[in-house]
């Protein structure tokens, strides 16, 4: 319980950066995908990068005159660069996407926003007391060993579900949105309970 609060109360930020804040609506989760996703996008970026060096390396070994060849090799001087800048654009893509993905959830909402790409983004919400079941799943050994894995939100809303993916200590999330949905429902039961009874004149 204290570990669940700890993780809660370190995540809480300003909700003046909300769009379309709710009277007295708090923050409460602010979630990006776990590190490992991040560490992944460097290897893969850094293979791609060190490759050329290898089949260079393997080019000179075979034929040293093709370097210094007239049109051969301008031309593969030309090739390098490119596949560079494009390995380049592809690393700074992802990190685009793993740093703009980003799920918010309230004391009223849950906040959902995907990067696709460089220009493309994705903002959806649901009212916490629209939400009908929570599922966390971690998959594989190393997601176990550093607790990371998905949140899965089925709602009654018109997207019917939402997907926390890849996100830190997913049943801790899962338990804390299962809360904040309870407290939310209750609320909003109470508030429409009370509006039945008003007579009407």
């Amino acid at each position: 319980i204290y570990r669940r609060k700890l993780i809660i109360f370190r995540l809480m930020i300003n909700l003046n950066t909300l769009p379309n804040a709710l009277p007295n609506e708090k923050v409460v989760l602010f979630l990006r995908r776990h590190w490992i996703d991040l560490i992944r996008i460097f290897v893969f970026s850094g293979v791609l990068f060190v490759l050329p060096v290898v089949v260079g390396t393997l080019v000179e070994l075979a034929n040293p005159d093709l370097i210094a060849h007239v049109f051969w090799g301008p031309a593969l001087v030309v090739i390098l660069v490119a596949y560079l800048l494009v390995i380049l654009v592809l690393t700074l893509t992802e990190v685009t996407d793993y740093w703009l993905d980003v799920w918010i959830v309230t004391s009223e909402r849950i906040i959902n926003t995907e990067q696709h790409g460089l220009f493309n983004r994705v903002v959806s919400e649901v009212y916490l007391y629209q939400v009908q079941d929570i599922t966390s799943e971690q998959k594989g050994l190393i997601a176990t060993f550093l607790t990371f894995g998905d949140v899965f939100i089925q709602t009654a809303a018109e997207r019917e579900r939402f997907q926390f993916k890849n996100i830190d200590n997913p049943e801790d999330v899962k338990i804390a949105i299962g809360g904040l949905a309870k407290t939310c429902k209750n609320t909003h039961g109470h508030k429409m309970h009370d509006e039945e009874e008003v007579p009407n004149e």
